[in-house]
């Protein structure tokens, strides 16, 4: 069976510098997924044309747009690069750039030149469920995300920040509080299985 090898990590995208490069269907759509997760994403953005959509949403977000052809020039101080045009050639040219400079980079809908992917996302409250599928399938990754949208509770961050204050009030080492945290919440998983049964 093979197996997904992606390490997953919660980026501060409006502490990096973001470049979409590109500006037609598949850069609206991967800046709504950013800007959806990270309102306050630090993005820039280079294309010969832009949706209307997108030149809309970039306006409203502080997004900066450049109306030019790509130019290895626009990677200066850039921490994450998502490549998104249509001609195959100036998006690995992106790809290679991007390597040669250590940028993170992520070519839409071509997994062998991508860093990372840009995964489904569940959101509710400060609580963040990311899906994966190792770059196999966006379809059932949204699906996926559908399903957890469903069976995690609208009240899951009350519970969070009840346990992040509860955590305050209890002594001990790091150890001894996981320890404490852990038989906590193994009553509530228990009463959740309970109430099911």
């Amino acid at each position: 069976m093979e197996r997904n090898e992606l390490y997953p990590v919660f980026l501060k995208v409006s502490q990096l510098n973001v470049l979409i490069v590109g500006g037609g269907n598949v850069a609206l759509e991967k800046l709504t997924f950013l800007l959806k997760s990270s309102p306050n994403a630090n993005v820039e953005m280079v294309s010969l044309m832009f949706r209307e959509e997108t030149i809309a949403l970039a306006k409203e977000f502080g997004i900066k747009m450049h109306i030019d052809g790509y130019k290895a020039d626009y990677l200066d101080g850039k921490h994450m690069v998502v490549a998104t045009t249509d001609n195959v050639p100036v998006n690995e040219q992106v790809y290679h750039d991007c390597r040669a400079r250590t940028i993170l980079v992520n070519v839409a809908d071509n997994p062998p030149f991508c860093d990372f992917y840009m995964g489904g996302i569940v959101t509710k409250g400060n609580v963040k469920v990311a899906i994966s599928t190792n770059g196999k399938s966006p379809t059932t990754a949204k699906r996926l995300r559908q399903f957890f949208e469903d069976v995690i509770p609208d009240n899951i961050d009350d519970l969070v920040k009840n346990l992040n204050e509860f955590r305050k009030t209890i002594k001990g080492d790091f150890e001894e509080k996981v320890e404490t945290l852990n038989e906590f919440t193994k009553g509530l998983v228990n009463k959740k299985e309970n109430d099911e049964n």
